[in-house]
């Protein structure tokens, strides 16, 4: 069995440290891989660019993925993910700080599994995140990659 992995894509540096740091903290068992860009995100699941030769058939167990990203928006990247055999079936979660209706809509409607609202206060955002990681990486079952 392979070892878990998580892929978080945020581009903003102090909301990316505080996602690794707290799932770290969590005692999280998984592999943390992250991207600063949705270009850079769909460069690591295609094991293209930087990332040439990656083993592409370990594919995250979850993908925390924000939607303002530069390059590619989270919901290119999610769509991009959802049309490639390789990643469609891999889970994500958009960990965004929007709240608008329209873009929980539009997540769905690309394929996400999850939306997630980025709390301000410190002591939320712990907990959502320990809620996700035990969620994804304890009580989900994936299918095996195809």
């Amino acid at each position: 069995m392979k070892e878990k992995l998580i892929l978080v894509v945020e581009d903003n540096p102090d909301h990316l440290e505080l996602t690794v740091l707290t799932l770290e903290e969590q005692g999280v068992t998984a592999k943390i891989a992250t991207a600063r860009d949705g270009a850079e995100a769909l460069d690591f699941l295609y094991g293209q660019g930087v990332h040439a030769g990656r083993d592409t058939q370990h594919q995250p167990t979850f993908i925390l993925l924000d939607m303002k990203l530069p390059k590619l928006s989270g919901l290119d990247v999610l769509r991009s993910l959802r049309a490639n055999p390789l990643t469609a079936l891999v889970p994500v979660v958009m960990l965004t700080s929007s709240s608008e209706q329209s873009d929980i809509v539009a997540c769905y409607h690309s394929g996400a599994n999850s939306f997630v609202r980025k709390p301000v206060d410190f002591g939320e955002f712990t907990e959502k995140l320990n809620l996700l990681q035990a969620y994804w990486l304890g009580a989900n079952e994936c299918p095996a990659p195809v």
